[in-house]
């Protein structure tokens, strides 16, 4: 871990102390700075979790990834800065007709006695560090309110509500289980390789805004800020490419974008 390199890529310009103050800057700097985004995968290329490759990738080749190259990312800075943390693995309900698989890596933080989870690579509305009890409640910068319950067959059970609505939906589960380095082996394999796997289907990338979020979704980009929404259909691969730099602050050269195919 380079993490000088890390917090310049970040933009965090002091050395952060194990504390939940910069907990919190550091997670909430990291997913306004990295975008999230699965274009190796529909490239072919499959995705690497090894320490190296993944700080190759996201912090000097400045591209982005997903959970699993995000929050071990984020885990490496952690460990390094004196924090006391360890990977959990968790469930995604969004999109969830039937129980799914264990898609999905965050972290779990312990200070003082207490709990937290922590997550930089969920590519959905941006949930603060949550203290792990029951009914616990954070509200992002765009006013979109997470929430801990308790799930009587999964586990601890992440829900959001988003502006405007009432009730709150499921995000997803995880368990305090011990998770090993073949665990997040065979799950980030599952879901960069699996003809299930929604990542392989779809071109997904997003980040973070103090507003709300900025997505693209094949050729579908998306600018959400609180109760407003503008779409926009992209007609040609290099609108895609100019998106991408624009938007994303990605480099994509224009073969490897037509290479995606976010026309099919």
């Amino acid at each position: 871990m380079d993490l000088a390199a890390y917090l310049d890529r970040i933009g965090i310009t002091y050395i952060p102390s194990a504390t939940i103050e910069d907990l919190a800057h550091i997670q909430h700097a990291h997913r306004f700075s990295i975008p999230f985004e699965n274009l190796d995968v529909r490239l072919g290329r499959g995705i690497s979790i090894e320490d190296k490759d993944i700080f190759d990738k996201l912090v000097t080749q400045r591209r982005g990834g997903y959970c699993f190259e995000h929050n071990a990312l984020l885990l490496s800075a952690l460990h390094y800065i004196g924090f006391k943390a360890r990977p959990l693995l968790a469930r995604v309900w969004l999109f969830a007709r039937e129980t799914p698989p264990k898609t999905h890596t965050l972290n779990l933080v312990t200070m003082g006695g207490e709990e937290w989870i922590t997550d930089a690579g969920f590519g959905s509305s941006y949930c603060p560090p949550m203290p792990l009890q029951e009914g616990a409640i954070r509200t992002g910068s765009d006013g979109i309110v997470h929430r801990l319950a308790i799930d009587p067959d999964h586990g601890w059970m992440l829900q959001i509500k988003l502006a405007g609505q009432s009730e709150f939906k499921n995000e997803f589960s995880f368990t305090l289980d011990w998770v090993a380095d073949l665990d997040l082996a065979m799950s980030n394999h599952w879901t960069a390789t699996a003809p299930l796997s929604r990542f392989l289907k779809n071109v997904i990338v997003n980040i973070s805004t103090n507003e709300g979020m900025v997505s693209l979704n094949n050729n579908i980009l998306k600018t959400v800020s609180g109760n407003d929404e503008m779409v926009q259909s992209l007609s040609d691969n290099a609108a895609i490419q100019n998106a991408l730099n624009i938007y994303f602050n990605l480099d994509i050269t224009l073969d490897d974008v037509k290479a995606l195919r976010a026309f099919e």
